[in-house]
């Protein structure tokens, strides 16, 4: 598995241009839309689930579908533009054609007073109603009168659509990555995360050679990954690791947010990336709250998935605003991101665990041309170090990372010590 190509930065987002202003929901034509630019770009495949089944706890709702949408003035000026932004509507707003008063359409309007320049963005999925959303700038400087409501939408039986990768590798054993697929005009939270999730599967279709299978799903949040977890239940005893992908296009620190088991090989697997990545990051404990890790790590679950972020949701104040724009997300980071997932791949695919074929006492590297000819020195390279510690705790018990961990060494010259003394005969895998 090689390392990321220089300028993938910049094709990643060209993908978050690319599908910025498509009008996203949880379901609908902006969803598929966007779907569909994931099928040209990697061949995911498209599924779909139809309104009202029953799925674990919840019911798939009715589709929505909005073709326009504005507030005129008294003088007949379109003040609020459902077609200057998408985020100018709250998603799920049932229809409306009235004329009312400016007391009665503010209790329908959404602003942000702390910052008073940018358009919030607000969701109704599962209550019936309607609003929109605008600068408390604008709101503050409506003058009295009359206003002409217009939400030109239907909320109808439908479908609720989500996107499916599977990438096959020599075993039945799973990877899953997901990222969630349902938001409008937001760069960072989540076409970062599409664009990161999009690019390591180019990656992984040119890798070859695959001991895991990779599934990778785009979901609309949370609805999304309860549809998949219902309806796959009798492959879920595949998933061996698993990462969501979330806001990693800001210029914030790595986030890292372990599985609600704390010590998955997953978990240990990324701290071990991080802390050796020069760069800094945060470990952070699971919590139930947050984006579709905590549908997997449910416990009726508990798969071992955690979830990579820069800065976290809630915690960067461009969050679900206007603000979250294509500024917000820079190619390096997007790298960056891209890069971090690499590794911690690569590490889990390398990851195994070996039995020494020759035991009792420290077998001659020498002579096998593992070993330096000349003995006594007193600084011992590093790659001879890994050999001595593979042999050591290579008894079926230790897998490599447990070897790095121990010896206070990166994965990458364990995993080489692993295959050079494996090519010597010193090494078998364990089953």
């Amino acid at each position: 598995m090689s390392a990321p190509a220089a300028g993938d930065g910049v094709g990643m987002y060209d993908l978050v241009s690319e599908l910025y202003p498509l009008c996203r929901s949880i379901t609908g034509e902006g969803l598929r839309s966007t779907l569909e630019v994931l099928r040209r770009e990697i061949g995911v495949e498209p599924h779909q689930i139809a309104s009202g089944t029953r799925v674990l706890d919840w019911t798939v709702p009715r589709e929505w579908s909005i073709r326009d949408a504005w507030v005129e003035d008294p003088d007949g000026r379109k003040v609020i533009d459902f077609r200057a932004s998408n985020l100018h509507v709250v998603s799920y707003s049932t229809p409306v054609d009235r004329t009312m008063p400016l007391a009665e359409l503010k209790e329908h309007l959404h602003t942000l007073p702390e910052h008073p320049d940018w358009v919030p963005y607000r969701t109704s999925y599962y209550s019936e109603s309607w609003g929109f959303c605008a600068s408390q700038r604008l709101v503050d400087s409506l003058p009295d009168g009359d206003y002409r409501v217009r939400i030109d939408s239907t909320l109808a039986d439908g479908r609720l659509d989500w996107g499916e990768l599977l990438i096959p590798g020599g075993g039945r054993d799973e990877v899953l990555l997901s990222c969630h697929v349902c938001h409008p005009s937001l760069a960072n939270d989540n076409l970062s995360g599409i664009a990161v999730a999009t690019w390591l599967a180019k990656r992984l279709q040119r890798a070859g050679g695959l001991r895991y299978s990779y599934r990778l799903l785009f979901v609309p949040g949370t609805i999304g990954s309860i549809s998949w977890l219902a309806t796959h239940r009798e492959q879920l005893d595949r998933i061996r690791h698993g990462l969501v992908l979330a806001c990693v296009g800001d210029p914030g620190p790595l986030t890292y947010k372990r599985s609600r088991r704390g010590d998955a090989p997953v978990d240990r697997a990324m701290a071990h990336v991080l802390e050796r990545g020069g760069r800094p990051y945060r470990m952070v404990d699971f919590s139930p709250y947050g984006y579709d890790e905590r549908q997997y790590c449910s416990p009726g679950f508990d798969l071992p998935v955690g979830s990579l972020s820069r800065t976290p949701y809630g915690q960067y104040p461009e969050y679900h605003t206007s603000a979250d724009d294509l500024s917000l997300v820079r190619p390096a980071c997007l790298e960056e991101s891209l890069e971090t997932c690499w590794r911690l791949l690569r590490l889990l695919e390398g990851d195994r665990r070996y039995l020494n074929l020759s035991p009792h006492g420290e077998p001659q590297l020498g002579r096998r041309g593992l070993y330096g000819s000349t003995g006594g020195q007193s600084h011992t390279q590093e790659s001879q170090m890994a050999m001595l510690w593979v042999l050591n705790l290579a008894d079926g018990r230790h897998s490599l990372l447990d070897v790095a961990e121990r010896a206070g060494l990166a994965f990458e010259p364990v995993e080489a010590a692993a295959a050079r003394l494996r090519e010597g005969g010193l090494l078998a895998e364990a089953e």
